[in-house]
């Protein structure tokens, strides 16, 4: 079926293109130069939307199998699309962790008909524990390339070493979120004057740091490719930066909204807030737009995870971190747009991810489409996830995906 998009506005990492006509043909994205000799079934009036190539998150999270209750794998399914992704990679951390090829096999087949592409990140550890190896050779040969342990770092050095070493046998990847445990422990929000104000025990940027050292000095020995995922502080972007200059394969991402919230936004006591690494300070926020600016940071992920009413609605130190994310994304990239400019959040959604995941965009075969200036209300009956542990939830926003193509379909959202 082909689909006429009228005046459409095409950004790429460079910039917003001028309005054009695009024909979308049932198999790909091209411009109308008015002799194509298709046959057009619909014609869109796009004059005030954006679009740019399918969107990629590198990091989200079902709750199935185990938790299906927080997000299930129909749910998420659903929820990738009218955010816009076309691609996502898929966390371990569920009950069982995915860490066989019968967990992969069943999410792969669950996934099958989903818009979106689904990625795998399969558990490096077992049971994301961080101690026996999980058998990744046979994970491989389930198409899995991409190994790690979610929301836990990988903090025994051995085990990481020895994980790098093995990866290179097939070209695999390790993700990791990077901080020390013991640092962290009993850890509630960033450490500083407003963490000692509000009487919370803190979480020091040291914690990260003292990891990310750790983890590019054991890459360096090693060797592989190393992705670090969610970081947070000014010290680790250094850090990134200046190993990417010594030429070690390493690439790393920041959540979205650790750019839109700070440790001052903790005063309210909302446990919606809650998440690990934690909102830090002005300047660490400022270390990270500057990382995204020069490309130090790859990536923006929505870092999407769920949790039920009861984890969240309880005192603050006995809550669940985490926070969804993949609804609120647009909403959250247009507070930021003028600050960042669309093209380089776009870059950082679309060219970034791929080159973290080893992918060559060549033509245009999926996109998203979507209307930066919509107001809608968030609530529970526009809420596509079975979770709602966001704080802008029942609040009106701006920004919204009208629709998604990708595997040779339409979806309007």
């Amino acid at each position: 079926m082909a689909v006429l998009l009228q005046s459409l506005r095409l950004i790429d990492p460079q910039r917003i293109h001028p309005p054009k006509n695009y024909i979308f043909t049932g198999s790909e994205i091209v411009e109308d130069n008015g002799d194509s000799g298709l046959k057009i079934k619909e014609t869109i009036d796009c004059s005030t939307f954006f679009a740019s190539r399918g969107w990629i998150d590198l990091r989200c999270m079902s709750g199935e199998p185990g938790e299906e209750y927080r997000e299930s794998l129909d749910s998420l399914g659903e929820l990738l699309a009218v955010s816009g992704f076309t691609k996502a990679v898929l966390m371990p951390n569920t009950k069982p962790a995915i860490q066989t090829k019968n967990e992969v096999q069943y999410v792969q087949s669950k996934a099958s008909g989903w818009i979106t592409d689904l990625l795998i990140q399969a558990a490096a550890t077992k049971d994301c524990k961080g101690e026996d190896f999980t058998d990744i050779l046979d994970l491989h040969h389930e198409g899995v390339f991409v190994l790690g342990d979610g929301t836990h770092p990988i903090s025994n050095p051995d085990r990481l070493l020895k994980i790098l070493q093995y990866l290179q046998k097939f070209g695999g990847l390790l993700f990791d979120q990077t901080y020390d445990p013991y640092l962290s422990l009993f850890g509630q929000m960033h450490e500083g004057v407003a963490s000692t104000r509000l009487g919370m025990k803190g979480i020091p940027n040291l914690s990260e740091e003292i990891a990310v050292h750790r983890n590019l000095e054991i890459l360096k020995y090693a060797g592989g490719k190393l992705h670090l995922q969610t970081i947070s502080t000014k010290g680790a972007v250094d850090k990134i930066r200046e190993a990417k200059k010594e030429g070690l394969k390493i690439t790393a991402d920041v959540s979205l909204y650790q750019l839109l919230f700070s440790d001052e936004d903790m005063a309210s006591f909302d446990t919606n807030l809650k998440v690990m690494p934690p909102f830090r300070g002005k300047e660490d926020r400022k270390a990270l737009i500057k990382g995204l600016k020069d490309g130090t940071i790859d990536a923006i992920v929505s870092n999407h995870q769920p949790q039920d009413f009861d984890s969240k609605f309880m005192e603050f130190d006995l809550a669940a971190f985490g926070m969804a994310g993949l609804q609120t994304f647009l909403p959250g990239m247009v507070k930021l747009a003028e600050e960042l400019t669309w093209p380089l959040l776009i870059s950082k959604i679309t060219e970034g991810p791929a080159k973290v995941l080893q992918n060559e965009l060549s033509k245009m075969d999926n996109l998203t489409v979507f209307d930066p200036e919509e107001n809608w209300v968030f609530d529970q009956k526009s809420n596509k996830s079975l979770s709602a542990n966001m704080p802008w939830f029942n609040t009106k926003l701006k920004g919204k995906v009208k629709f998604v193509i990708n595997k040779g379909r339409f979806v309007k959202i």
